[in-house]
């Protein structure tokens, strides 16, 4: 079972983007709807994201079909199919921005939620650990998993067909129109960190590790207000063709083949994009080929763009347009593709070099010099967006990137060795860790790893209380600070007593006693710069509370009044576990059992009397159970998942 210390294994509920479908008006077979609906259409950027893993470097899925279910009743309507050949989607690449492949037309009217159809066969999940994962993982850093050690639950077809269904119920229907008015952005949201997404299973002895792999528990819809504040991912094409005004590019969509090859190929898609240049801040392009670079405002000078491949880093519009902010052009797909995206894993600011995982999961090391430009992504503001926030070797030095950064590299010379980055993209900056000092101006984050080298202590101001805060679900600006508890995204704190708040909810710490570890607060941020409460620096927009997760724990005291007692390895005392039974907010509890070889995890529902009669009973005294939890200022955990044993008993 995966456990992770103190050394936390953090997870960010934030928006992402991977928008599954074709462009506005593309009459790809990969883009269906309701042929039977007369309805007038609507457009509607359809967006797949996840929040991040620290422990795993590549969780890659087939996702088959997106569906919208229409709230009168109606026929499904599908929205996204991934043809015969599915792609593998990284979705460790997808945190906090989004692949984007177009928008979709759909019947305008009002939805209630969504299928998706995920490849279930052997080998359709791929996944491998981390270079650096938390200690206590049960992963080894590195390690590709066995396709025969994973097995993904609640599947069904036959062998070479399996799919696996995941059904999302929106908390609030989702309305198309069909006027011009752009309509927001469906967010389907994979939370890799859910404690019962990927489940490992270490038996006693020399038996192997077991991941099961539940796609029911992660998956929500993440209310998206505003479209141009989408982050999405640098997408890759070929240019079709040049506009006569030079206004914009059509490119195919280009995917990279997938595991990676060297070098690496692009895989056409049937999807197209249309992509304008900045006619007003300026469009930063590079060809990679000549190693020149250039500010431009139309692609009317770039008439040798035809056929050569691209990399574009892009924004949305209001009005669901797309403009490129950079774009890079080679005549080889392989001088585009290779500058490395992924997550930070390393920061060594003696020798400038930082370390970025691949699409494969493998760190790349990068050279960072005195010419290094580092930008932050801020589609929402052109200027910002396309402007460098600083440049060279301090950068590192001050904390201002550390390991958990998403980022995607460019380098200079791609042939080069060691690779040395021109830009660096940070596409996510975020800060976690146990939560200290927090007062009236801002808190402090202090991450532990398994290695040293990684660790930090960051204090991050509040952001302005007249700041628009990014995270913006309902479409009613919040002004400053905010935090919730993970296990409730839309219970929001705010206003003007926040920080006194955030200083209440996160002085709350556990202790086993003797040499187990204490259990503080523990959250995440996404940083903002240069908020004007902190000119040139990062600061909290906001700021969640994440359940911890402990050590396989031993139950003491079995469950009475919604509490029962654990101990943990080298504690002392026993803790006490609060757990909330009631329907619709009750605390997630699994059953994983193993047995002959098959891994299996099933949800008990204690919100019901016969879910709790269940879980009372398998809570006796001794009993091997894993908490995630929160810490309260009486010494107590809130549970927020709590996974019990049957079967072959775990040994972390």
């Amino acid at each position: 079972m995966k456990t992770t210390t103190l050394r936390f294994a953090v997870c960010a509920a934030v928006a992402a983007a991977l928008a599954a479908c074709g462009s506005s008006g593309d009459s790809s077979s990969n883009v269906t709807s309701n042929p039977t609906s007369s309805a007038a259409q609507g457009t509607l950027p359809i967006v797949i994201s996840d929040g991040s893993s620290d422990d795993w470097a590549l969780i890659g899925v087939k996702v088959l079909s997106i569906a919208l279910v229409p709230a009168d009743g109606g026929s499904n309507v599908t929205v996204f199919t991934a043809g015969s050949a599915a792609p593998y989607l990284n979705l460790v690449q997808l945190d906090t921005l989004g692949e984007i492949l177009g928008n979709v037309s759909v019947p305008a009217g009002t939805y209630s939620g969504a299928v998706l159809s995920v490849s279930a066969n052997p080998g359709d999940v791929l996944l491998t650990v981390g270079p650096n994962p938390d200690a206590g993982f049960a992963g080894t850093a590195g390690e590709v998993i066995s396709t025969d050690d994973i097995q993904v639950q609640n599947t069904q077809g036959g062998t070479g067909s399996l799919t696996t269904t995941v059904n999302v119920n929106f908390d609030s229907s989702l309305t198309v129109s069909s006027n011009s008015t752009p309509n927001p952005a469906l967010d389907l949201e994979f939370d890799l960190s859910h404690p019962a997404f990927i489940v490992g299973h270490v038996p006693p002895g020399s038996a192997a590790t077991l991941w099961a792999v539940d796609f029911q528990a992660p998956v929500h819809r993440h209310p998206i207000a505003d479209i141009t504040r989408l982050v999405l991912r640098h997408t890759y094409g070929n240019v079709m063709s040049v506009a006569s005004d030079g206004s914009s590019i059509t490119i195919t969509k280009d995917l990279p083949a997938f595991p990676i090859t060297n070098p690496e190929t692009a895989v056409a898609l049937s999807q197209q994009l249309t992509i304008l240049a900045d006619s007003t801040n300026g469009t930063l392009f590079y060809d990679v080929d000549a190693g020149t670079s250039s500010s431009v405002t139309s692609f009317s000078g770039e008439s040798n763009l035809s056929g050569r491949f691209v990399r574009v880093a892009a924004r949305y519009q209001e009005d669901g347009t797309l403009v490129a902010t950079r774009v890079w052009a080679s005549n080889t797909f392989a001088n585009v593709w290779i500058s490395p995206e992924g997550h930070v894993v390393n920061v060594n600011d003696a020798t400038n070099v930082i370390t970025v995982t691949n699409d494969d999961g493998v760190g790349v090391p990068l050279q960072v010099n005195a010419n290094t430009q580092f930008f932050f992504r801020q589609p929402w503001s052109a200027i910002a967006d396309a402007t460098p926030i600083a440049t060279g070797t301090i950068f590192l030095s001050s904390k201002n990137l550390v390991r958990g950064f998403k980022v995607h590299a460019s380098v200079v010379d791609p042939l080069a060795v060691p690779l040395v980055a021109q830009s660096i993209d940070i596409e996510t900056a975020d800060y976690s860790g146990a939560i200290s000092q927090a007062n009236s101006a801002g808190f402090t984050y202090t991450h532990s790893y398994l290695r040293a080298i990684d660790d930090y202590t960051f204090t991050l101001p509040y952001i302005s209380s007249s700041s628009t805060n990014p995270n913006d679900p309902t479409g009613s600006p919040i002004m400053g600070f905010e935090y919730w508890n993970f296990a409730f995204p839309t219970v929001i704190t705010d206003g003007s007593s926040v920080a006194t708040d955030f200083a209440q909810a996160t002085n709350g710490s556990v202790s086993f006693g003797g040499g187990a570890p204490v259990i503080p607060a523990v959250g995440i941020s996404a940083a903002l710069w240069n908020d004007p409460a902190s000119p040139n620096a990062w600061s909290a927009p906001w700021s969640i509370l994440l359940p911890v997760p402990l050590p396989l724990a031993t139950v003491a005291s079995g469950v009475a009044n919604d509490s029962f007692t654990i101990t943990v390895p080298n504690g002392t005392q026993p803790v006490t576990v609060n757990v909330n039974s009631t329907s619709g907010s009750a605390t997630l509890v699994y059953q994983v059992d193993r047995t002959n070889g098959v891994l299996s995890v099933s949800p008990i529902d204690i919100g019901s009397s016969s879910g709790l009669a269940t879980f009372t009973a398998a809570l006796t005294s001794g009993a091997l159970v894993k908490v995630y939890g929160i810490p309260q200022s009486d010494d107590t955990l809130n549970a927020y998942v709590l996974t019990y044993f049957t079967g072959m008993m775990p040994t972390m």
